[in-house]
């Protein structure tokens, strides 16, 4: 037991989180978690999700946790806005986009605001991002700040202004990019003016 506990501690040292279907690429059982977790040695949080109490807590820890409960789902809005550095405000809970026809994940924590989107609109702008525990599925600054205008009601104007504002004093994206993105968002009208105003 000693040597398949290591293994997976040796694991979650190395990444920020690991999954319980982790623990079969070692040839070990998922029972040896729970016992891990008993013991003090890992912390579970939550279905299926572990980590080391010892590890330190990265910027990116409760996206990776989302992230490993909805793998199909894709980091949006006003927490895409944070990963790309183009807002100094920490959301309270995780945005993330979906299909449209998609079934709702069940995520308790944490906290987590869950966007349907549709076609093109859901499918653009998706970028894989490696980062210590796993891999995100971020939109592109551009696609962010067309979301923003997108879901504005949502959101507020302010903040999508802030965030085109921000992404072009960045230069996360040109204006270009941004076109791009309105247009397969068929938002091009919307954004034209905010566009014509500050490039």
């Amino acid at each position: 037991m000693e040597s398949k506990s290591k293994r997976i501690l040796a694991l979650a040292a190395r990444r920020q989180i690991i999954r319980s279907k982790d623990t079969s690429a070692l040839g070990v059982a998922r029972n040896y978690l729970s016992r891990l977790v008993q013991k003090g040695l890992l912390k579970k949080l939550g279905r299926g999700i572990y980590t080391s109490p010892s590890s330190p807590v990265s910027e990116h820890s409760s996206l990776m946790q989302v992230a490993y409960r909805v793998p199909k789902g894709v980091i949006c809005l006003l927490s895409a806005l944070q990963f790309h550095k183009l807002t100094s405000q920490a959301p309270r809970e995780v945005w993330i986009a979906i299909d449209v026809k998609a079934w709702t994940p069940r995520v308790l924590s944490p906290k987590t605001r869950f966007v349907r989107m549709s076609g093109p609109g859901f499918q653009f702008g998706v970028k894989e991002h490696r980062v210590r525990g796993g891999t995100l599925r971020v939109y592109t600054p551009a696609k962010t700040v067309v979301d923003c205008f997108k879901f504005r009601n949502k959101i507020g104007v302010a903040v999508a202004v802030d965030a085109l504002k921000e992404c072009r004093r960045l230069k996360k994206a040109s204006i270009d990019e941004i076109w791009a993105a309105a247009k397969v968002c068929r938002l091009a009208n919307v954004i034209r003016p905010y566009l014509e105003s500050l490039w």
